[in-house]
């Protein structure tokens, strides 16, 4: 049977946590970490935002901001081209097998009944472009470092696309694609992508955090949740989150000291 294709619809969906089990940043960082492109004590210090973030579920936005200005940092004096490469790499490594299946099914749903499925995340374009095209996604928007004559600056170009940046992009996209956005659907974890959810006629909470359970609820909003063990006690979260983050610490500085032998 043949599908009828409306091409004034679309789907949205955030990565972190929605698409793939983690922070893409930290995952992509770990990856750069093993390649020498920044210190142990760096890779500690994303460790710990990792650890909260997969044990807290929920996003720090200042713990976001200073991953992505220590994520330009690393790659400033890089070039376009090595870090692409590099990140086919990183996805093999450290990505691919934390691609939540069932949010994965629900892309490959919309793209079996023709719609456009594209990411939408804060994590870098590049990194985000590869997710997608690993995925069989339409396309990908992500944060743009700043790059001249293929050398990355060290400078974002525009602000980081997360939470309002999320909206605005959306529809953007929505107006040069000639979308009716009341008939798409956008899918997120965190509260911090309101505003995107909001935008649209189909939000639906993907394994989220307690803020957007909570707003989903409210609003009579989908909600599907793709963890295993979900959270059944919140009790000693930081504590947890900050034996990961001295575990990952002890891990790194063993995997140090066997490159040393």
């Amino acid at each position: 049977m043949e599908v009828e294709i409306d091409p004034s619809a679309a789907a949205f969906f955030d990565v972190d946590n929605t698409v793939m089990q983690g922070a893409s940043i930290f995952h992509l960082a770990r990856g750069l970490w093993r390649r020498d492109f920044f210190t142990t004590m760096d890779i500690v210090g994303a460790a710990w935002k990792q650890a909260y973030f997969r044990i807290a579920g929920v996003e720090n936005p200042e713990h976001v901001a200073e991953s992505r200005a220590a994520a330009l940092s690393f790659i400033k004096g890089h070039t376009v081209a090595e870090l692409e490469a590099l990140g086919e790499e990183i996805f093999d490594e450290a990505m691919a097998h934390r691609i939540w299946p069932g949010t994965r099914a629900l892309a490959q749903l919309h793209l079996d009944q023709g719609q456009r499925v594209w990411l939408v995340t804060a994590a870098p374009i590049e990194i985000a472009q590869i997710i997608a095209r690993r995925l069989g996604l339409t396309g990908a928007l992500g944060t743009v470092a700043e790059h001249v004559d293929g050398v990355y600056t060290g400078n974002l170009v525009g602000d980081m696309l997360h939470g309002p940046a999320k909206e605005v992009a959306v529809r953007e996209l929505a107006a040069a694609h000639g979308l009716d956005l009341s008939k798409c659907y956008a899918y997120s974890d965190s509260a911090n992508d309101l505003p995107m959810l909001s935008a649209v006629g189909h939000p639906v909470a993907i394994n989220p955090d307690s803020r957007l359970r909570e707003h989903a609820r409210a609003q009579n909003w989908e909600i599907r949740d793709y963890r295993t063990g979900r959270k059944a006690a919140r009790i000693g979260l930081l504590g947890a989150a900050a034996a990961g983050a001295v575990a990952g610490a002890g891990a790194a500085v063993g995997m140090i000291r066997k490159r040393a032998e």
